[in-house]
């Protein structure tokens, strides 16, 4: 069959024909006379005025940033200033164009570079920039960040302890915003909680993840607090998690049972503390491990016929008012049968010291089944586990009153059965 291809050379040459239409029109476009946009940004001096100037002297960060237009012949079209960190000052232009100011704090102790850009009446843009300064503040606001750099267990949670107290609503978010707290692996969900005026305490819905690592940062130096506060710098803090290690004391049943990663490796018959002296009900995080200690009653408020001074060993301290788990050789025969202690958890001297090894700051304790107390949220060690995620929130300026998930087994994973 014999194919006729002169339809498709007609194409060919159609589209070659319409190829150099363009390329005539593009050249028939093109002229001596540039458009007012494609030009260089001409130099804006003499037609903006700002608010504050630069040199030695430093501008007021409690007084806003204001732009103006001086002449008839142009108006603003855009402004930009950043600080020394790069965070972006914000701000609001009028509709005519003829003014900016800012509308958030400058901050303290910083530089900021400012580019306002223009435009005429024929359309020819403009570009003026500034540097300046700003006072460094009065008053600052310093934070440590707890714990120490270094290896925790799953349950450790991140402090922020404060210079001044912080007491308004408004300024509890400025801080709020500034403690940055990551995850690696992500953790589920994760709030600060306001203890008190001068703490905060960062925890996830559950522990952190096993094996990971939390970095707590501040973008707080500079930024302006309240009435003459600011934000000072912050030492960062960078914690790694060990496995997850979780030991469950049933006080009824007077063993200890420790998991690592969710598996069983060990039971242990224990005692916990007699009528009157009710170990706490709750999670515990462990504070600090001795390896000796003199631990008189008297220390505690024991007194008379109850009083007592013996040298303990392998002792791991979960509360600050004197509750450790440890060795307790004058208890074996009690141990798995009988509750005989003031209040702690007493063992074996070698399951003392076998726990004692397997366990470090920031590891599980939690107690179920005691007729005590229960622990306490804070103050007295970490209770932070015991309150529940949606109360946890609420502690929270950020996050009070606004909705997440949660599930009805949370709160039956933190309570202990009594």
């Amino acid at each position: 069959m014999i194919m006729n291809h002169k339809p498709r050379l007609r194409t060919v040459l159609s589209c070659t024909l319409l190829v150099v239409s363009l390329l005539a029109s593009a050249t028939a476009c093109s002229s001596d006379e540039k458009h007012p946009l494609s030009t260089k940004p001409s130099d804006a001096t003499g037609k903006i005025s700002f608010s504050t100037s630069a040199g030695k002297t430093k501008a007021d960060p409690d007084k806003p940033l204001e732009v103006t237009s001086t002449g008839a012949d142009g108006k603003i079209t855009d402004v930009t200033a950043v600080d020394k960190t790069g965070h972006y000052l914000a701000g609001e232009l009028t509709a005519d164009g003829t003014r900016w100011h800012s509308t958030a704090p400058l901050a303290a102790g910083s530089r900021y570079t400012v580019k306002v850009s223009t435009e005429s009446k024929k359309g020819v843009p403009g570009l003026r920039t500034l540097t300046f300064d700003t006072r460094p503040a009065k008053k600052k606001l310093t934070v440590e960040f707890g714990p120490d750099s270094g290896e925790y267990g799953v349950g450790q949670p991140i402090t922020a302890t404060l210079s001044e107290p912080v007491t308004s609503k408004k300024a509890r978010d400025v801080v709020e915003r500034s403690l940055k707290v990551r995850s690696t692996p992500a953790a589920d969900g994760g709030a600060w909680h306001w203890v008190d005026d001068t703490e905060l305490h960062y925890r996830p819905k559950d522990y952190w993840p096993a094996n990971g690592t939390v970095t707590a940062t501040s973008t707080l130096e500079g930024v302006k607090i309240s009435n003459k506060l600011y934000g000072g710098a912050v030492k960062p803090i960078k914690m790694k998690t060990g496995d997850r290690v979780e030991a469950i004391v049933d006080a009824s049943a007077h063993y200890m049972t420790v998991y690592v990663n969710g598996e069983e490796i060990n039971s242990i018959p224990v005692t916990t503390g007699k009528p009157g002296f009710s170990t706490r009900n709750g999670i515990k995080v462990v504070l600090g491990q001795e390896y000796f200690v003199r631990m008189r009653g008297t220390s505690v408020g024991i007194g008379g016929g109850e009083g007592y001074d013996l040298p303990v060993y392998w002792a791991t301290r979960v509360t600050w008012s004197g509750e450790y788990v440890h060795a307790a050789p004058w208890s074996v025969g009690s141990q798995g049968s009988a509750n005989v202690s003031h209040g702690c958890v007493g063992m074996s001297t070698g399951n003392a010291a076998w726990f004692f090894e397997t366990v470090q700051e920031g590891d599980i304790v939690q107690v179920i089944n005691s007729a005590g107390d229960y622990m306490e949220d804070f103050g007295n060690g970490y209770g932070d586990w015991n309150v529940d995620w949606k109360d946890w929130r609420e502690g929270s300026v950020l996050q009070a009153g606004t909705r997440e998930g949660s599930s009805p087994a949370d709160k039956a994973r933190l309570r202990p059965v009594v």
